[in-house]
């Protein structure tokens, strides 16, 4: 792994060794393993945002996997990551105020430009290290970015409150960049959490439908029915609302499975799901 000028702040791959491999080759190895089998075709050339899961790769990887075949080939100049805070809870959202955030495979920038315009003039978006510290939900996207990408910069943004009030908020701030710059909005998300596989199912299929008609503010709705679950549900409904502001018409779920599908253990199972957002 290249050097990282020992002036910069960066943020430490934590769950490297636990959620994903610790050493790169291995990583490397198991990234190539999933985008060989991804079964699912290109949908677009125009795509805006992607919805992501972020449990263990052995559990979840491969429905990663085929959102990220989605931008295979593409070139971004920044991917906005949105991800839910697990560990802490805050007010808003936050950005994170250093320069780099590091995996196994190399260190990534951060645009500080964007970072600076999101967090100017409000108390929703702002810079801090609040839950980007010990949280694995936007760690685990990165290697993926970074095997399917060239060079490219992140916005990484850990969400504390997930009302819906602050997703449109987020959303009309980061709706401006998708529309007027070449950027990616990734949404980091698991679904319903340990139920059985039959029940999982059920509450799962809602965020379907309504992913399938980028349909954020039904998915709200449905969440507050307590028709479904989702832990990342705010970035969700962020990246939707943004990637509709900016021109996309379309959504379409890649892959959905749970945790039942691969360990064959379906009394407590959590649900995943990929999707595209675009705009043809």
């Amino acid at each position: 792994m290249e050097g990282i000028n020992k002036n910069l702040k960066v943020r430490k791959a934590v769950f490297a060794g636990s959620f994903y491999p610790f050493e790169s080759d291995e990583l490397l190895q198991d990234l190539s393993s999933m985008f060989k089998s991804v079964k699912g075709e290109r949908v677009s050339e125009k795509v805006l945002g992607l919805l992501s899961p972020h449990a263990g790769y052995i559990y979840s990887g491969q429905v990663a996997a085929e959102a990220y075949n989605q931008i295979k080939g593409r070139e971004y100049e920044t991917v906005i990551i949105i991800a839910p805070s697990h560990r802490e809870y805050f007010m808003g959202a936050s950005v994170y105020g250093g320069d780099v955030y590091e995996t196994p495979l190399g260190g990534i920038k951060i645009d500080k430009e964007l970072a600076e315009i999101c967090t100017q003039s409000n108390e929703k978006v702002y810079l801090s290290d609040e839950g980007h510290g010990d949280e694995h939900s936007l760690e685990v996207q990165l290697p993926f970015l970074q095997f399917i990408l060239k060079e490219f910069k992140i916005l990484p943004i850990v969400m504390g409150d997930q009302s819906y009030s602050n997703c449109t908020y987020l959303g009309m701030i980061l709706g401006k960049f998708l529309k007027e710059r070449n950027v990616l909005a990734v949404a980091s998300s698991d679904l319903s959490h340990f139920h059985n596989y039959d029940t999982a199912v059920k509450l799962d299929n809602h965020i379907v439908n309504r992913v399938n008609n980028l349909d954020p503010e039904g998915l709200s709705r449905d969440l507050e029915q307590k028709k479904c679950e989702a832990c990342g549900a705010g970035p969700m409904m962020a990246v939707m609302y943004a990637a509709k502001l900016a021109g996309a018409k379309f959504s379409k779920v890649l892959s959905y499975k749970n945790s039942g599908d691969v360990t064959d253990d379906k009394w407590k199972v959590v649900g995943y799901l990929s999707a595209v957002i675009y705009g043809d």
